[in-house]
């Protein structure tokens, strides 16, 4: 099998075992377990703090102590065996407990998979910039997938959204213990700092004014994805409320509206090369600032009739929103930063997007919500998407005025 080929297998299970759950767990958590609306907020909190807490430190194992191939297994091991205790958690503080574990195990795995792509395609002297794209694009077929299968399966607010992850997360790092080793970069002298010692020469790039900016709006930014994440199936649900909606296949199938947004994804990870050689990291990152701009309004306008369009265009925005930030701003610290401390970068860039941005967007939104959007369990989305909007717009301005960073044709030396 080719080396392309088995990348593929694992950005394809690496994403299938989130979007089993991911997008549909507020179904699970509302309709069958009807647990309240502040837990939940506390819930997708795990995602962000496990991501400040682990992907740093796993960045650092894989740089200096652990081949990253068999960290990646073992980690996605443990992350499959909490999925499936989840459905025996019969209270909220159970289940956060299980899915925070789930989670310190899980978040690492995706700067660390990105880490494991880089080195085995760079060994073998191949062009990361344009080779990496198509590989990654079938994690996003493997989010699709799992999405699928959850709501044609029925299992969208029952319990076997997650053993349909854990099972996957099984295969997975099983699979991963067969992938080419990915050795630690380098030996550690014995006169060697502390920092060096443990790999926190990383978080020297914030000494770097363009760094620093760049790791400021990648949490920003994961404020904004945790958004769509944490409410964007539940709003579609919600139109069961209204009668006019109540049987129509929006409310039946909104899993499968929501995976427009992930079908957009793999169109728009293709074109990454071309539109970071053309345009550049900072007006590829503006782009997708202001395509979040658009994703939330949008929502806030559509409807499953009339206004249906606009659901489905936001769909199509997000494959902008989402891949021009995460996978250029991947790349883009891959690019800028010095071999020996790449895994670590990563790490750091994962801690501030789906870190620190996803648990202040968590917990920020869900304050938000609950004291100036909802009044007697309905939930106003009109003015909670406008909201959302109005932040994203603030943020591209900003950077679009700070961000300093000169236009180049972005390349990965091998080896380097």
């Amino acid at each position: 099998m080719s080396i392309r080929m088995r990348l593929i297998i694992m950005s394809f299970f690496q994403f299938f075992v989130w979007g089993a759950w991911l997008i549909t767990v507020g179904n699970y958590w509302f309709i069958t377990k009807q647990w309240g609306g502040a837990e939940f907020g506390a819930i997708f909190s795990t995602l962000g703090i496990s991501s400040i807490i682990m992907p740093a430190i796993t960045g650092i194992l894989a740089d200096k102590w652990i081949n990253g191939e068999r960290l990646y297994g073992l980690l996605h091991i443990l992350s499959g065996l909490a999925v499936a205790c989840l459905p025996m958690a019969d209270s909220p503080e159970r289940f956060y407990w299980t899915i925070f574990f789930a989670m310190l195990c899980y978040m690492p795995t995706i700067a660390l998979s990105n880490s494991v792509a880089y080195t085995i395609l760079k060994e073998r002297s191949m062009d990361v910039i344009r080779i990496f794209p198509p590989i990654r694009v079938w994690g996003t077929i493997g989010f699709i997938v799992a999405m699928w299968v959850t709501n044609l399966s029925g299992s969208k607010a029952n319990a076997n959204q997650f053993y349909i992850s854990a099972a996957g997360s099984l295969l997975l790092g099983l699979y991963a213990f067969t992938l080419p080793a990915c050795r630690p970069r380098r030996s550690i002298a014995e006169d060697a700092s502390f920092s060096e010692k443990f790999g926190l020469s990383a978080f020297r790039l914030f000494g770097q004014y363009k760094f620093a900016l760049f790791f400021i709006f990648s949490m920003f930014l994961g404020a904004a994805l945790q958004l769509t994440n944490m409410y964007g199936d539940a709003f579609l649900s919600e139109f069961a409320k209204n009668p006019d909606y109540a049987d129509s296949p929006v409310v039946r199938y909104s899993t499968l509206i929501m995976s427009v947004s992930q079908i957009s994804e793999t169109l728009f990870i293709l074109t990454i090369p071309y539109f970071l050689h053309r345009f550049g990291i900072k007006n590829v990152m503006l782009m997708s600032m202001v395509a979040w701009v658009f994703r939330f309004a949008l929502f806030a306008y559509g409807d499953p009739a009339g206004g249906l369009w606009m659901i489905i265009l936001s769909g199509i925005v997000y494959g902008m929103a989402f891949d021009f930030f995460n996978i250029s701003g991947s790349l883009f610290v891959e690019t800028n930063t010095d071999s020996n401390i790449r895994g670590s970068a990563q790490g750091l860039f994962m801690m501030m997007c789906n870190g620190i941005g996803a648990f202040l967007g968590a917990q920020v939104s869900g304050w938000l919500i609950d004291q100036f959007f909802t009044q007697d369990g309905n939930r106003d989305w009109h003015h909670i998407w406008l909201t959302f909007a109005s932040y994203a717009l603030v943020i591209a301005v900003a950077f679009a005025i700070l961000f300093r960073h000169k236009h180049k044709a972005e390349t990965i030396e091998n080896g380097k």
